[in-house]
């Protein structure tokens, strides 16, 4: 996976389809007392040799004292600051046009303590920054005794993701920090990690957090690789909308945004579009450019119990690649046309031959 692989990944624009104004985004919502809420979080993860790059914006509205969201990670940060201004907005636009600072990596291990470990704290705008490493349940703690609440799926989800890793990041937003910087509502404020990690991938499940088994939920996951890559994920909810060569005036802006220099020039472009129940959202996107090695099932979710009770991942289909029966049949096809051609030119009158 080290091998000049490049993932770009963006759960972007998460709307939840209900009677009620959208209140869950990426990450999952953990709020205070009051109306406001977590009305948009757009997310960019750039993997490239070894290191992946993970832009994420947050945007609030409403009334209230703070709200926040946490997000499963796949590795320890070893920088956190702002992203750039328009990066996000520009991958949304590639599949919608418009009309006409450092600190010490903590080794990431799943032993059990009674408490998280918070490894890096700093604020950006009004968002209060916190990176944690701990199970499911010493970060449900810390969110609580920090003043947050938790929805009642909170404790199995982060359980569910600290088994792969246990590091998470909490965002805090402080609306009182956001009035003194004239800062409006709706306003988005982008965060920019910069993660070593062998083995990235695309957070799901976490979408679904606190919301009811049937209520809708809808994202765009965007990535960037090397070469086409391999998908695998769950059977329900994920429809793979472009699959080609990314265009070389999408690497040029990317790559001029602010620390988005890394940007390769020659990649592959993937648009993926979530719309899945809540509850049927089970699941994560595991990706692999090498040919040679498929994505693994645990990176898409599913533990060893599951596959013995028959629940596996399946390859998310390309529908420009064709399969493997398709190519007989496409030849055969081609001989009965020919066939076909030929007996028609012998049985053709004499006049249309002259």
């Amino acid at each position: 996976m080290r091998a000049r692989l490049a993932i770009a990944s963006a759960v972007t624009a998460l709307t939840v389809l209900a009677t009620a104004v959208p209140a869950v985004a990426c990450g999952g919502l953990v709020g205070e007392n009051g109306t406001i809420q977590l009305e948009r979080t757009t997310t960019l993860a750039a993997y490239h040799d070894g290191v992946e790059h993970y832009v994420t914006s947050f945007q609030f509205s409403g009334e209230g004292q703070a709200v926040g969201s946490i997000i499963p990670l796949p590795g320890v940060p070893s920088v956190v600051e702002r992203g750039g201004d328009w990066t996000l907005q520009r991958l949304e636009r590639e599949v919608a046009p418009p009309v006409s600072n450092q600190f010490a990596a903590a080794e990431a291990t799943a032993a059990p303590r009674s408490d998280a470990t918070v490894l890096y704290q700093t604020t950006i705008d009004a968002l209060d920054i916190t990176i944690l490493q701990g199970g499911g349940t010493e970060v449900g703690k810390w969110a609580i005794d920090n003043g947050f609440l938790l929805t009642p799926d909170a404790p199995e989800v982060l359980d569910y993701y600290s088994q792969r890793s246990p590091i998470f990041m909490a965002a805090r937003f402080d609306a009182a920090a956001a009035e003194a910087r004239g800062q409006d509502s709706g306003d988005g404020t982008p965060i920019e990690l910069t993660i070593p990690t062998d083995r990235p991938w695309v957070p799901l499940r976490i979408l679904g957090l606190g919301l009811d088994a049937d209520r809708p939920v809808q994202a765009d996951v965007f990535l960037l690789t090397d070469n086409r890559p391999q998908l695998l994920a769950g059977s329900h909810g994920l429809e793979l909308k472009r699959s080609e060569p990314a265009n070389q005036q999408l690497l040029d802006d990317l790559r001029s945004d602010k620390n988005m220099d890394w940007v390769p020039s020659s990649e592959w472009f993937t648009y993926l579009a979530v719309n899945a129940k809540a509850g049927d959202l089970k699941y994560d996107l595991a990706t692999s450019v090498d040919s040679s090695q498929r994505p693994m099932a645990r990176d898409a979710g599913f533990t060893t119990h599951d596959l013995s009770l028959g629940r596996a991942p399946v390859p998310v289909p390309d529908p420009s690649a064709m399969a493997w029966w398709q190519w007989p049949v496409a030849v055969l096809m081609v001989g009965v046309a020919a066939i076909g051609l030929v007996i028609v030119f012998r049985r053709r009158p004499s006049w249309w031959r002259a």
